[in-house]
């Protein structure tokens, strides 16, 4: 059994130069359905001979666009056995976190259960103790292509700052106002509901956890799924999807001084020869952070990319070069955002981890492209 699927992409150059993922999808057909459902898929262009490994993710056909000529008509192929699954996520024993591996190769962990460090803890001078708080829902480490490790968590000048963290520092709920960003009055609690996804293209985590005011009332619901695809030889995607409803009352989510720092946080490990990028024209909008991250011997580069589809998009960008620390800003300068029981927020980011320098302009856009424009196939 064979079906046809066309993807009309304005330009297959852009997810062919960075190695992106594309979503297609699957044609209504029942057995095609279990057959993906148990990986036993496999696409190839009918022009070029080219072979695709694709994974189902809830009816669509997820695969990495490969460096190679492809003509954009598909034939989806029955195979025999189910391809072998080379990223996984699962719950480390030891430390009880989630993590995401390679071909065995570590890539992130999300320490999605409570995290406490006495020794650290410790070390932390005694006005700063009130921020060395225990906290839970952020991914650290994170891995450079090369086992470098690229963010810092629990640093003795900010010890609330935790790798890569979504957190405001001005939340107000019924007239009172906590700091989720710092630690102070509302707090991220796992819920205990969560779903790891294995696969050829790609593993991720999906993860329930709630907000509690001053360590009671539930204040609100958040879902976190973190994606991680298979690396290529331009480096390595993750996509974050970040989900928060306000449960009772309205919950108001708002920037340091609403116009400085807050949203998705990135405290970066110390780099050697440090160096931040920034762009922002029109709808593109990007930036990236640049040098020899701690356990590497060679340059290497973190960059982010907010979807078109935020609110308030494109961001404002916030750094603290001295603090190896970067953001793109939730929400606008002198906004107050609400979130409302019923009307969930949604906020989504690529990471893209590269090896080498900075990569020219047309990379950039080619990611950017390929992340905004999230092409389907149609059957033929």
């Amino acid at each position: 059994m064979s079906r046809t699927i066309t993807v009309r992409a304005a330009d297959w150059s852009a997810w062919a130069r960075v190695g992106a993922p594309l979503c297609l999808s699957l044609p209504a057909d029942r057995s095609l359905q279990r057959a993906a459902e148990t990986g036993r898929v496999r696409l190839v262009d009918r022009r070029t001979g080219v072979s695709l490994e694709v994974q189902w993710q809830d009816g669509s056909l997820w695969t990495i666009v490969p460096s190679a000529p492809l003509s954009g008509v598909f034939q989806l192929e029955l195979i025999p056995q189910p391809l072998p699954v080379r990223l996984r996520a699962f719950r480390d024993h030891a430390t009880r976190q989630i993590l995401i591996e390679e071909d065995g190769r570590p890539v992130l962990c999300y320490n999605y259960w409570t995290v406490e460090r006495l020794d650290r803890h410790a070390q932390v001078a005694p006005p700063n103790r009130i921020y060395s708080r225990p906290r839970s829902d952020y991914i650290h480490p994170l891995y450079g292509l090369q086992g470098e490790v690229m963010t810092e968590d629990w640093p003795i000048d900010h010890p609330h700052h935790r790798g890569i963290y979504w957190a405001w520092p001005e939340v107000d709920y019924r007239g009172e106002r906590g700091d989720l960003h710092a630690l102070q009055r509302v707090f991220v609690y796992p819920t205990g509901r969560y779903r790891v996804t294995d696969g050829v293209v790609f593993a991720q985590v999906e993860a329930e956890n709630v907000w509690r005011w001053e360590d009671g009332d539930p204040i609100a619901l958040e879902w976190a799924r973190i994606r991680v695809y298979r690396r290529t030889g331009q480096g390595q995607c993750i996509d974050l999807a970040l989900f928060f409803t306000a449960l009772k009352q309205p919950v108001l989510l708002a920037r340091r001084q609403t116009n400085l720092y807050g949203g998705l946080n990135l405290r970066l490990s110390a780099i050697q020869e440090q160096q931040f990028l920034f762009h922002t024209e029109g709808q593109q909008a990007w930036a990236g952070a640049f040098g020899v991250f701690p356990k590497g011997n060679q340059p290497a580069g973190l960059l982010i990319f907010p979807h078109t589809k935020n609110h308030y998009h494109p961001p404002e960008w916030v750094q603290y070069p001295d603090l190896n620390w970067l953001q793109p800003t939730f929400p606008a300068s002198g906004i107050r955002y609400e979130l409302s029981p019923g009307k969930p927020l949604a906020l989504r980011y690529r990471l893209w981890i590269r090896q080498g320098e900075a990569p020219p302009p047309d990379l950039w856009q080619a990611m950017w492209q390929a992340y905004t424009t999230q092409e389907r196939g149609e059957e033929v």
